[in-house]
């Protein structure tokens, strides 16, 4: 039986909506981005279709072909959730992606210096290792307040918040105060975006002020199998 993407959106939209009214918010101030990492054009045009217009991919290649490939859909937007190293920016160029993993003044430094030779600006969020574990990318929590300082003096990025992969927890209640504690670090700093929360934890991120969250397996099902 093949995999319904229009109805598994409207699944995860009612998942956000009770969430919502359990922590008396307006579902619309929670942005769902439909993370396609793995997944074929024609599936992320299925979703299209079905209402979706932000994806987000994880490996800059993939990002650049499905940009281009994709290009004839008017409302698509594109932001970048994994590791980006300095090398690879040119890449995303065209996909005019946001970039939410900023780790570091360089990466950031490297992003503006690219976007002002093309005379734009580029929205980023900062990624923060909000459970400081040394197999994820992300500034420490004591490192973020330097960080921050430095990519706001940038001229062509926009900082716009800040971005986690919370630990993953068999009870997902458990995450809570991990979500809790990067968004006492966005209030410090001022930061309005908070992208936190994937199809695992989604309830939890929302009940603690996410503003954006980056749902995969809940809209498009397994990834397929990586061909060897």
């Amino acid at each position: 039986m093949s995999h319904d993407v229009a109805a598994a959106i409207e699944r995860v939209r009612e998942r956000i909506a009770l969430a919502c009214q359990r922590a008396g918010r307006d579902p619309s101030s929670v942005q769902l981005v439909s993370v396609s990492k793995g997944h074929s054009e024609q599936l992320i045009r299925v979703a299209y279709d079905a209402g979706m217009r932000v994806f987000g991919e994880n490996y800059a290649q993939e990002l650049a072909a499905k940009a281009t490939g994709l290009g004839d859909l008017p409302e698509i937007r594109w932001r970048f959730i994994g590791h980006l190293q300095r090398n690879k920016i040119k890449l995303i160029e065209r996909a005019r992606a946001t970039v939410d993993t900023v780790d570091s003044s360089r990466l950031a430094e490297a992003i503006s210096t690219r976007a002002a030779a093309r005379g734009e600006k580029v929205e980023v969020l900062v990624q923060v290792n909000i459970g400081d574990e040394t197999q994820k990318s992300g500034c420490k929590a004591d490192e973020l307040p330097a960080l921050v300082e430095s990519v706001r003096a940038l001229p062509n990025v926009t900082l716009r918040g800040l971005m986690t992969v919370a630990p993953h927890l068999e009870d997902a209640e458990a995450t809570r105060p991990f979500f809790a504690a990067l968004r006492e670090l966005a209030e410090a700093q001022n930061l309005p975006e908070l992208s936190m929360g994937m199809t695992h934890d989604l309830e939890q991120a929302v009940e603690e002020g996410s503003t954006m969250l980056r749902i995969g397996t809940a809209i498009f099902g397994p990834r397929p199998a990586m061909k060897p």
